[in-house]
């Protein structure tokens, strides 16, 4: 997609309403129209990319601080952040986007399953060389 057809890049040139709750050079946050519960925030970088691994590094310095502050002015005790890259990993939109959505309660706010593989001691060795080496 490119960022002409993007619904965040419009929303950060203005073309598209949002309920912004910050801005700075390098990213923008607002309220998410479908939330998860109250105060469900997105932080994106205001450089269009799909996937984490295709904005700059310098592009993504503010994000985590921009988290953190929302969670603190949310006042949210419990919360989730959320990154998802690639449509079987439940991205929905084709601009880096981060969640953070409080979890007030067991109803509202994200529910996940985390389905824990076993452990073969050899495999993971042989995995923590592979990704050490390619850092």
């Amino acid at each position: 997609m490119s960022s002409a057809a993007c619904i965040f890049c419009k929303i950060v040139k203005g073309d598209i309403p949002s309920l912004k709750l910050f801005e700075s050079d390098k990213v923008l946050a607002f309220l998410d129209i479908n939330p998860l519960s109250r105060g469900h925030a997105l932080v994106i970088p205001k450089h269009h990319g799909e996937k984490l691994t295709d904005i700059p590094d310098d592009a993504l310095t503010e994000i985590l601080p921009v988290v953190k502050k929302l969670v603190k002015a949310t006042g949210a005790e419990n919360y989730n952040v959320l990154q998802n890259n690639g449509r079987i990993a439940h991205q929905e939109v084709d601009h880096v986007h981060f969640h953070m959505i409080p979890k007030p309660n067991a109803e509202e706010g994200m529910s996940i399953g985390w389905p824990q593989q076993k452990t073969d001691f050899d495999k993971l060795n042989a995995l923590l060389a592979d990704i050490k080496a390619k850092m």
